[in-house]
C-alpha cells in the first residue's frame, strides 16, 4: 500500500471512517467540494462525530479540494451521497459530479472504486461515460 496515493472523494459520515482507515497504513488525499468542511478537518475536528480528533491526527491525510491535489492520488474511492427523492428515485448528481472531478485527475492505469450505494449499472452507464 505504501506506493499507492488514496484519494477519497467525499468526506461525509462514509467517506471520512474510510479515509482515516486507509490514512493509517498509506498517504492519502481526504477530496471534498465545502471548504468549511476541509478547513475544520484541517483542525481536527469532525463535526458529524464519526471520527475524534485524536484518530483524525493519527493518520496521513491531506484534506483538500483542490483538484492538483487530487491528481497525486493513483487509487480514487468515491464516496458521496445518492440519496433519494420522494419518488424514491435516487438522485445521481453528486456521483456524475464526482466521476467528472476525478476524469479531470485520472492518469493511465489509476483505479477507481465506488462506494456510494447504488442500483446495478449505474458506474457503467452514468459515471464511466462522463
Amino acid at each position: 500500500m505504501h506506493d499507492r496515493i488514496i484519494s477519497v472523494v467525499g468526506l461525509g459520515y462514509v467517506g471520512l471512517p474510510v479515509a482515516v482507515a486507509f490514512g493509517k497504513i498509506a498517504r492519502v488525499i481526504g477530496f471534498d467540494v465545502n471548504p468549511v468542511r476541509i478547513a475544520e478537518l484541517r483542525r481536527g475536528h469532525d463535526r458529524t462525530n464519526e471520527v475524534t480528533g485524536a484518530e483524525l491526527s493519527a493518520t496521513d491525510i491531506l484534506f483538500t479540494d483542490r483538484l492538483e491535489d487530487l491528481a497525486l492520488a493513483n487509487f480514487h474511492i468515491v464516496a458521496v451521497p445518492t440519496p433519494v427523492d420522494e419518488a424514491h428515485q435516487p438522485d445521481l448528481s453528486l456521483m456524475v459530479k464526482a466521476s467528472r472531478t476525478i476524469g479531470q485527475a485520472l492518469k493511465k492505469g489509476d483505479i477507481v472504486v465506488y462506494e456510494s450505494t447504488v442500483y446495478p449499472g449505474v458506474t457503467e452507464d452514468e459515471c464511466v461515460p462522463v
